[in-house]
């Protein structure tokens, strides 16, 4: 299956990893306005050291309508890489969800787990490795 017959579980009660070895992240102290810069200390290279920056935006109330805005809420996650030629380039996901307050926590949980699916499941894998839109 492709992205045009995709196939999700909706109410899915958990979309989650197994196996693998834990990342420990740390504060570095770069200031990051409504947000945090973290790092993966054990990466003794700084040229190729992995990091995630983590970002909030609350709603706002605009006067003039009397109206919320959404909240936003953004995660990116880099992994440098050195290329042959010396340049370093960044390979970066960035993971946002803006949700209105008067979402409910189940339907932003819903939203959560569908997008998690997107990222992993089976029928998205040929849009994530070569781009196709079938």
């Amino acid at each position: 299956m492709g992205l045009r017959t995709m196939s999700l579980l909706q109410g899915a009660t958990s979309v989650a990893a197994s196996g693998g070895s834990a990342l420990v992240f740390a504060d570095d102290g770069q200031t990051i306005t409504n947000g945090v810069h973290l790092v993966i200390p054990s990466d003794s290279d700084y040229q190729t050291r992995r990091q995630a920056t983590v970002k909030y935006r609350p709603p706002t109330l605009t006067a003039s309508t009397g109206v919320y805005s959404k909240d936003k809420k953004s995660v990116s996650y880099t992994i440098p890489q050195v290329l042959s030629s010396g340049q370093v380039v960044f390979n970066t996901i960035r993971v946002e969800r803006e949700v209105h307050p008067s979402c409910t926590p189940a339907n932003a949980t819903e939203l959560n787990r569908i997008g998690a699916q997107l990222l992993t499941d089976s029928d998205t894998d040929a849009f994530w490795s070569a781009g196709s839109l079938s």
